[in-house]
């Protein structure tokens, strides 16, 4: 079972023209009927970007954005993962040694309490964490 990093669930957006190894990540995990699942922190994260190109003033792309993120929300409506209690302790001890990228540290807690592998391109954010990584952009 897999949590999907915002950078790995992003990239599925660029539809053919997203990177190989993130389609096949996707194929094979749809195949192979896995798990996959996402962060409270990530659908965070996901709706800052909507919002950020809406302040920007690009009307016409934050709807674009707006509307694949229902789709997302949708299709991941039952395996999105809250950061609950027990994550944020373990949230709490990661960033004592690594205090950077708070909201990285986040989701390599839900990740741990969870016992996912974590798909991201973001290796050196949760090095040191103790969550299993993937990183599907080098195949």
């Amino acid at each position: 079972m897999y949590l999907v990093d915002t950078d790995v669930i992003s990239e599925v957006r660029k539809r053919s023209k997203a990177n190989k190894g993130v389609a096949q990540f996707f194929r094979q995990a749809a195949k192979d009927d896995t798990a996959l699942y996402l962060s409270a922190v990530t659908v965070g994260e996901l709706r800052r970007g909507v919002e950020l190109i809406r302040h920007r003033g690009d009307a016409a792309q934050a709807k674009l954005l707006d509307t694949w993120l229902t789709l997302i929300l949708s299709e991941y409506h039952d395996n999105i993962l809250p950061l609950d209690d027990a994550a944020a302790q373990v949230w709490g001890r990661l960033r004592v040694p690594h205090p950077e990228n708070a909201l990285d540290k986040q989701i390599a807690a839900t990740a741990l309490i969870h016992d996912l592998t974590l798909v991201t391109r973001n290796e050196k954010h949760f090095a040191g964490t103790g969550a299993k990584l993937l990183n599907p952009f080098q195949y």
